[in-house]
């Protein structure tokens, strides 16, 4: 899609004229966007050539619309949501950093998020996690969906593209059926962001301005913490303040932490390749596999 019609198309999706774009990085092969309008708008495009390939942006969207009917937690407001177009407010941030205090607005964020209670694990409808399929089949308990529509299917989907080798999927396979062994049901279900790592969390002055990029479903929030730490997005100012609003119970940072933190991992290593590889082998020698 070239910039002209790219215009064209958010004129006539936003029924206002565009006054100005500039280039918006975004990941995964899409066109991105800063745009202001002629109604005063400041929107955020992401674009993609072909509505046919790849993931749809109105998944994306659909999640956006999830997060904002059904919790308070800050996202940007979708004005359209196209297989091929996404256009959302574009949230002001000032090229700050992850501060001590800007983890703890999100602890409280998140914590709230978090407790309230949800119907089920899973979703409504398959989500996505980037441009891959999530499974999302409706369940009321938490270790069989974490293992068959996450550990499992995400390294079955490696294997089979010839990313995992077979001997580290069958390491897997074995963690999967102990997992009772190392993992608890949580109280009650919790609504996820999903992908909580550095890019996705948008910063202005000493607080979060926006969460962008969601992998939502309902689950254990321990896999969500456990996703902040993997890139060091959240340290301890964030856990303190998270544990002192929802106390976790003991082992998640010894080793529920890695072993959740398997699941983002596979998926990097369906994305990015071998590069990945040594933090799956790391953490099963961990859990003794």
């Amino acid at each position: 899609m070239t910039n002209g019609d790219l215009r064209i198309r958010l004129e006539g999706a936003l029924g206002s004229g565009v006054v100005d774009t500039a280039p918006l990085p975004v990941g995964f092969g899409l066109t991105g966007l800063s745009a202001r309008l002629q109604d005063g708008r400041h929107v955020a495009v992401k674009a993609k050539d072909n509505a046919r390939s790849g993931p749809s942006l109105a998944l994306e969207g659909y999640m956006l619309g999830e997060l904002s009917r059904t919790s308070d937690l800050p996202v940007p407001q979708v004005h359209a949501a196209e297989p091929d177009l996404l256009v959302m407010d574009f949230i002001e941030t000032d090229g700050g950093t992850i501060t001590a205090n800007v983890e703890r607005d999100a602890a409280r964020l998140i914590a709230a998020l978090h407790a309230t209670p949800r119907d089920g694990f899973g979703y409504a409808r398959d989500t996505l996690i980037g441009p891959l399929h999530q499974p999302n089949p409706q369940s009321q308990c938490w270790i069989p969906f974490f293992r068959d529509e996450r550990l499992l299917y995400m390294a079955r989907a490696a294997k089979d593209e010839g990313r995992l080798p077979a001997a580290l999927y069958g390491r897997i396979e074995t963690l999967a059926s102990k997992l009772e062994d190392f993992l608890t049901e949580p109280p009650f279900p919790s609504l996820l962001h999903g992908d909580l790592w550095t890019g996705n969390v948008l910063v202005c002055g000493n607080r979060i301005a926006g969460f962008v990029d969601p992998a939502i479903y309902c689950g254990h929030p321990e896999i969500e913490l456990a996703f902040t730490t993997m890139f060091g997005t959240f340290g301890d100012a964030f856990f303190e303040a998270y544990e002192g609003m929802s106390p976790l119970e003991p082992g998640f940072h010894e080793l529920r932490r890695d072993l959740y933190n398997l699941y983002p991992t596979l998926v990097h290593v369906r994305l990015f390749g071998g590069s990945y590889l040594g933090r799956v082998e790391t953490t099963l020698t961990k859990l003794g596999l």
